[in-house]
């Protein structure tokens, strides 16, 4: 008779808050596999400017699905389920790693199986943001959609133009997709849920500090890389800080208020990413992130396990 397989663990926070940390330290005390659950550290351009776990921690540690997609290749949440599933066959606990809401919400609660968008329809997508902004998302969805529209964060551009995509190519409304959604590939109550708390004083410095840091290992040569091909579209231009230091490198912003901008856009997702977390994980176990400096808590969490 063949042993149950260890129960995974999920550590969701906002940036900077020290996730990447705790999960590395749980993987080498419980032999475990940290598994990237962020939707912009699988992109093989952004090593410095998404915080991708560097060489000295991959060799603590196994890894997976980071880095593995190009900058203009498709990928989704669907996507990243399909490489997930692989995975849990796994006699290794599996720590998922990330700051992705909507990541862990498609683990924990599954997925709809949604046609992809045809190409002309995203097409038609960006150029409706590019010429009237997310006014023009937000009233679609209110007439076609309600009932997502009314839950759903009106400020989040990805959100918006996935829904009106979704409505525009299939007829149907997201949320109708969703209520035909399939079981979890990981259950919460069969899990350990990590959520971490920041004060948003102490998580804005943090914010401010790695982001001058990304600067002196190279944030701006990876964006110079990408500079010939950049798209602001395309999901990868979404990394926090590529636009603004993109357009340092263009000469439509001076490398300081580049920074400033960054530092600003950085701490705003961080405040929505607080905001999903305690809308959406208020059942899970709420870890402050100022308190793993503390001796003995890490282990704590450990003991948990």
């Amino acid at each position: 008779m063949t042993s149950a397989l260890p129960r995974p663990i999920l550590i969701a926070g906002p940036t900077a808050s020290g996730k990447s940390a705790l999960a590395l330290r749980m993987a080498e005390a419980l032999n475990g596999i940290i598994v990237n659950t962020d939707a912009l550290q699988v992109y093989d351009c952004w090593q410095v400017l998404t915080a991708r776990p560097p060489a000295e921690d991959l060799a603590r540690a196994p890894h997976r699905l980071y880095g593995h997609v190009g900058y203009a290749q498709p990928y989704s949440v669907g996507n990243w389920l399909r490489e997930v599933e692989r995975l849990l066959a796994s006699d290794r606990p599996l720590i998922f790693v990330g700051g992705t809401g909507l990541y862990f919400q498609a683990l924990t609660q599954g997925l709809a199986e949604i046609p992809a968008t045809p190409a002309p329809v995203r097409a038609e997508g960006d150029a409706l943001l590019a010429a009237e902004g997310l006014d023009v998302f937000r009233h679609y969805l209110a007439q076609h959609d309600p009932d997502l529209f009314a839950r759903m964060d009106t400020q989040n551009p990805a959100r918006l133009q996935r829904a009106w995509e979704v409505h525009r190519a299939t007829g149907r409304a997201l949320s109708a997709w969703q209520a035909e959604t399939g079981p979890p590939l990981v259950a919460e109550d069969a899990a350990l849920t990590l959520s971490l708390v920041s004060d948003p004083d102490w998580l804005g410095q943090r914010i401010d500090r790695r982001l001058g840091m990304m600067l002196e290992e190279g944030a701006l040569e990876e964006c110079r890389a990408i500079l010939p091909r950049w798209q602001p579209s395309l999901p990868a231009s979404r990394a926090l800080g590529a636009a603004e230091f993109t357009a340092a490198l263009r000469g439509e912003l001076t490398l300081d208020d580049a920074l400033a901008r960054a530092r600003t856009a950085t701490r705003q997702y961080a405040k929505r990413q607080r905001t999903w977390f305690r809308s959406k994980m208020r059942s899970w176990h709420q870890v402050e992130s100022e308190s793993l400096t503390r001796k003995g808590r890490i282990e704590d969490i450990i003991s948990m396990a």
